[in-house]
């Protein structure tokens, strides 16, 4: 799986780009701001039908137009696939694989697998639990689309289920037959969602741990664990035990909308101990291990998309990343960088395989 060809316009500050790639490594350089982070996010959203920073399709449109279109030609296993994307202001976003449109988006997500490790994946750590919870799902719903669909209904009972609590409020009133019909869906879906979360932590834990040891060599001992209410009791049963409190404070304080991960450095959260470095080599590690994830379960390699990875790790450590990424075991490498001569380095590691370099300035990109 790659894409050989990518067309924009319109998208944030990217005015009209068409680009031939490599099915190997691409590399763009260029100062900050130019656009570099948006042309890989232009690759995510055909991947993901939506910006990776979760922006309002209006707000990616370039400053005084009102569309964008975005359009990439890929090789999927020896046969073309054309994706489009076109929004305009006013008008429904159109989403089309092969000249034929989309009925839900979702059944779009996991067609194309592709993991992003950017600066902005600092949220897993610093962000709320909202954040964590976003990371498994993306991961999951990329090859299990019974999930997703397993997400879209929980959420939904969850919406219902908390305006009725808000208007048993308002009307100083309470239906329990009501409410459970929403419970029950909650609990379908809701324990459903959770095993497959257990299932995902479990094989994805000893396979971050081989990569952090890799990068750092094996100075230091990282964790992951999966937080959440069902682990120990009954769906049905929180849900009966909270339901006085849920009424007082009109949303349902339990269920798996609360799980969380539990980041860990050396047996104490990575949020408070961890240096620039540390939090960057677990953020990595963590990508790379769900691109293995998802590539032994598709059996199909992910797109890897690597914005700016390399700011504030130390020599040893980005040459370890270097050696990682050189491999054969990642399929087609998109990766932005200020500085030629980290882009340089992966080069001469994968010894002068196919590769294409870009340069990037004030939204417009050339081959150099």
């Amino acid at each position: 799986m790659f894409i050989r060809n990518l067309t924009v316009v319109n998208y944030k500050n990217l005015i009209q780009t068409d680009l031939q790639f490599s099915p190997k490594l691409n590399c763009f350089v260029g100062n900050n701001g130019v656009g570099k982070t948006n042309l890989l996010d232009c690759l995510f959203y055909l991947s993901f039908c939506k910006s990776c920073f979760n922006l309002p399709d209006s707000q990616n449109v370039r400053h005084n137009e009102d569309f964008f279109v975005i359009q990439g030609k890929y090789d999927y296993e020896g046969e073309p696939e054309d994706i489009y994307c076109g929004f305009k202001s006013g008008h429904k976003k159109v989403f089309r694989r092969n000249k034929k449109e989309y009925e839900r988006l979702s059944d779009h997500i996991g067609f194309i697998p592709l993991v992003m490790i950017s600066p902005a994946d600092s949220f897993l750590i610093q962000g709320g639990s909202e954040e964590r919870r976003r990371f498994m799902d993306s991961v999951i719903s990329q090859y299990d689309r019974q999930y997703l669909d397993w997400l879209l209904k929980y959420n939904r009972a969850l919406l219902q289920r908390n305006n009725l609590l808000k208007f048993f409020a308002s009307n100083h009133q309470f239906d329990a037959d009501s409410l459970e019909v929403w419970n029950e869906q909650l609990i379908f879906t809701g324990e459903k969602i959770f095993k497959k979360r257990v299932e995902f932590i479990q094989e994805l834990l000893p396979v971050f741990q081989r990569y952090y040891d890799f990068i750092c060599e094996g100075n230091e001992k990282v964790d992951l664990e999966y937080i959440s209410q069902l682990k120990n009791q009954n769906f049905r049963e929180l849900l009966r035990e909270s339901a006085a409190k849920d009424s007082v404070l009109q949303y349902t304080t339990v269920g798996i909308h609360k799980d969380d991960l539990d980041l860990k450095l050396a047996d104490n959260p990575i949020k408070k101990l961890g240096s620039q470095g540390q939090n960057k080599t677990y953020l990595i590690s963590l990508k790379f291990a769900q691109f293995d994830f998802i590539q032994n379960v598709n059996k199909v390699k992910p797109i890897l998309l690597m914005d700016d990875i390399f700011d504030k790790l130390d020599s040893s450590r980005v040459g370890q990343i270097v050696k990682l990424v050189s491999d054969s075991n990642f399929g087609q490498i998109f990766i932005t960088d200020t500085n030629r001569e980290h882009l340089d380095g992966i080069i001469r590691e994968v010894g002068g395989r196919d590769y294409n370099i870009f340069l990037v300035s004030a939204g417009l990109i050339s081959l150099m």
